[in-house]
């Protein structure tokens, strides 16, 4: 199973150096198509996607997640993010 890395072009070329396949968007539409894309692909197993694009189709990428366990669609932080705070009981 391969990893694919979605995102900005900064967090695709970080994953890139990596040997990691990765496709840039520049919004979360695009995003969501890349990852329905995927569905038709079964030698993709993790995606990894950009969590400031990710945060905007949230609710999307969760009906996705509910429907289909592989490929795992995981948010990472995007280059130059600030830590936050996760605290039980809040969003």
């Amino acid at each position: 199973m391969r990893i694919v890395a979605i995102g900005s072009r900064v967090f695709v070329t970080s994953f890139q150096l990596a040997g990691v396949k990765g496709v840039k968007v520049e919004t979360p539409a695009e995003a969501l198509s890349e990852i329905n894309k995927m569905d038709d692909r079964s030698d993709v197993g993790l995606v990894l996607l950009s969590d400031d694009i990710g945060k905007e189709i949230r609710v999307q990428l969760t009906n996705l997640r509910a429907k289909r366990p592989i490929p795992l669609i995981f948010e990472l932080p995007s280059p130059g993010a600030r830590r936050k705070r996760w605290t039980i009981g809040r969003s």
